[in-house]
């Protein structure tokens, strides 16, 4: 049996921080001795760690599939990539709680690695079926593979020791207009998303370019399941989601994101009409062994 971070199977929790580091310094001795610190700090549950290609790349180390987040430009659509050396996405229920754990993060990693960016997200209420709510008031993730399938999708298997387990992580803060959606009629807002906002049903009079049609997992071919573990966000006026998810490669959510953008057929996604990307990261998260990081694909 792999053993994964347990973050990447487990259910959203009430709160999350997302912490992104980039190198601050040129001596690989620093970074290693950062990473050595970092790993005896997450367990995979309260604290997922996630390197950047550019920080495997210093470590002299190879992950196969471990690519950068390629920048597309659609139909008026722009999706930037904005890379990172090393993401964290800490878990709890108590804000005060993760202050504190991003402040033992930023030591352990000093000085080999500096913090660049703090989102904080957050549960939303609960949809129909259970799951948690965008700001828009639509339950997300309901496409989410189960059990074995969650398996599958998310975790690298049959890649032999020191990978298998692991997970390749896309990272994207979405901004919302909710000014927009707002201005919307009920049957506009439900042909955006192509549900009905007060079941989470699938519509099948939605057009073409609503967001389920759109991203439909299985219209794919190969068929496209990522693992989605998403979170709103809000800072000042400032709201939207932080868009997560797992595979086994970036294989499908790449192939979703393009048509998303246009770039199969010029018809764009309409969750661009309410809400844009204003960043775009990958990552590779380490599997576990013995309740640590196993972090000897990077030669730690």
């Amino acid at each position: 049996m792999v053993e994964c971070q347990p973050a990447v199977l487990a259910e959203v929790p009430k709160l999350g921080r997302y912490v992104f580091f980039s190198v601050a310094s040129v001596s690989v001795d620093l970074v290693r001795s950062a990473l050595t610190r970092l790993a005896a700090l997450a367990n995979g549950t309260q604290v997922l760690v996630g390197l950047g290609p550019e920080l495997v790349q210093l470590l002299g180390a190879e992950v196969p599939g471990l690519r950068g987040f390629t920048a597309l430009s659609g139909p008026g659509v722009f999706v930037p990539a904005t890379p990172s050396a090393l993401c964290c996405w800490l878990r709890g229920d108590d804000l005060g709680d993760l202050m504190h754990l991003t402040r033992r993060l930023q030591q352990a990693l000093a000085p080999g690695l500096t913090l660049d960016q703090v989102i904080d997200g957050f549960r939303h209420g609960r949809g129909p079926q259970g799951h948690g709510l965008d700001l828009t008031g639509y339950e997300d993730g309901l496409e989410n593979p189960v059990d074995d399938a969650a398996l599958e999708a998310a975790l690298v298997q049959g890649a032999g020791p020191g990978l298998d387990g692991s997970s390749f992580m896309v990272v994207q803060q979405w901004r919302h207009n909710l000014d927009a959606f707002e201005a919307m009629s009920p049957e506009q807002q439900d042909h955006t998303v192509g549900r009905r906002r007060s079941d989470s049903e699938e519509l099948d009079d939605a057009p073409e370019s609503a967001h389920v049609k759109r991203t439909a997992q299985e219209s794919f071919t190969p068929e496209a399941f990522v693992l989605r573990r998403s979170m709103p966000w809000v800072q000042g006026e400032q709201a939207g989601l932080v868009f997560v998810a797992f595979g086994r490669s970036f294989d499908a959510f790449e192939v979703q994101m393009r048509r998303m953008a246009g770039l199969d057929d010029g018809l764009v996604d309409a969750m661009f009409v309410i809400s844009r990307p204003v960043t775009g990261a990958h990552f590779w998260c380490p599997p576990m062994l013995g309740g640590r990081l196993d972090l000897r694909q990077v030669g730690l």
